[in-house]
């Protein structure tokens, strides 16, 4: 086990680059063995979609007023559901822990959270760093029995001070929750950086510092050798639901960007585990001579009584009509939207969606990955997915 962090040079790629197949882009597959996956130990973690930690004190009510009026109702439905909820999800993750963990061949290496853990938009550094602190004393007075670690999200550094108070707050924390995961590994300094643990790799892209975050991933994908490997993003980066210009490198401009990161989770045959639309998505698109697979979820959960609502399934669900999902959403865009899905679809090889928040239990069993989706903070099972066959592969 070990963490990569983002001192990874542009010489030191380069190098590495020339010393490798000669080819732009990272080989396609790991140089790890079928035979070292298939004895690999056995391992699992939860994930944990979008949470968005918050209390009405965290925010300079005056600053929010003058500059993001139209917020002040979202803040106060999350801390109510900050208060009443949040707990009752962490107790359920706590008990998923210590049940998976009593089973010999089973071990819960971490606790996976896609982005925003905290809502942000305090209006100054001082009451973002006490959100921060906050959430961060929250997760350890869950006493979850795992490390915590989590992606940045765009609201975790939204509003006057919050991208200081990221780095402050939560660089320690991921820090030391990283080398609970791998003991002796080094400082978390960037949010992206990169763990391995069983035969996995787990990379964290940071969504809101592109440019640096792409290069080293491509540094990454051309070192790897775990037989898996993750990639944790907040944004989707396939679209998906009524919000199809949500993706990370959406903007014409990038492009080119786009394109090279879709080529690289294609021959990597990638897990892109994500969040922000606040919608449960499975899909596998062809990218690079591969495919990679995409799981997402939110973890807003707004009470006790959750069911999947406005389900799509199949190939012929992935059209521009999934903006119907949600109507009232930017009607003025809806041609561009449309558009974006007509571009995608050739791509896109399966696909699902639902509106249905909740947490997963993703395994990592040899070769195959399954992911097992819950209704809300309940106990209750509502889809198993069998992400190493969208893939397109069996085991």
């Amino acid at each position: 086990m070990h963490l990569m962090n983002s001192l990874l040079t542009r010489r030191n790629f380069l190098g590495r680059l020339a010393t490798a197949t000669g080819a732009a882009l990272a080989p396609s597959l790991p140089r790890a063995s079928a035979a070292s996956a298939s004895s690999a130990p056995k391992f699992s973690f939860v994930l944990l979609g979008d949470l968005h930690f918050d209390k009405l004190e965290h925010h300079d009510l005056a600053w929010l007023d003058r500059t993001h009026p139209n917020d002040l109702s979202q803040i106060k439905n999350y801390s109510r559901i900050t208060a009443e909820v949040m707990p009752k999800l962490f107790a359920t993750v706590r008990d998923t822990v210590r049940e998976l963990n009593r089973t010999p061949a089973t071990r819960v290496a971490f606790v996976l959270q896609a982005g925003d853990l905290v809502e942000g938009l305090c209006g100054n550094e001082e009451l973002a760093t006490r959100q921060n602190n906050e959430a961060v004393a929250f997760v350890r007075d869950a006493k979850l029995g795992a490390p915590f670690l989590f992606t940045k999200g765009n609201h975790d550094v939204t509003g006057e001070g919050a991208r200081d108070a990221f780095a402050k707050v939560f660089h320690p924390f991921l820090s030391r929750e990283a080398a609970a995961v791998a003991p002796g590994t080094g400082a978390v300094n960037n949010a992206f950086f990169s763990i391995e643990s069983g035969n996995a790799q787990f990379a964290f892209f940071d969504a809101y510092q592109t440019a640096a975050s792409l290069e080293w991933f491509e540094a990454v994908a051309a070192k790897r050798t775990a037989d898996h490997l993750f990639v944790v993003v907040h944004p989707p980066v396939v679209p998906y639901g009524a919000r199809a210009t949500w993706h990370v490198f959406a903007s014409e401009k990038e492009k080119a960007k786009r394109e090279k990161f879709l080529e690289l989770l294609g021959r990597q045959h990638a897990f892109v585990l994500g969040g922000h639309i606040h919608r449960y998505n499975t899909l596998a698109r062809a990218a690079g001579g591969g495919r990679f697979a995409q799981f997402a979820l939110s973890s807003v959960i707004s009470g006790p009584d959750v069911t999947a609502k406005m389900p799509l399934s199949g190939l012929a669900d992935y059209t521009g009509d999934q903006i119907k999902v949600e109507p009232k959403f930017s009607p003025d865009t809806e041609t561009a939207r449309r558009a974006v899905y007509e571009a995608e679809k050739p791509f896109v090889k399966a696909f699902e969606y639902a509106d249905l928040p909740g947490y997963a239990v993703v395994t990592v069993d040899g070769p195959r990955v399954t992911a097992q989706m819950y209704a809300g903070f309940s106990r209750q099972v509502w889809r198993t997915v069998d992400l190493t066959g969208l893939l397109g592969r069996t085991v």
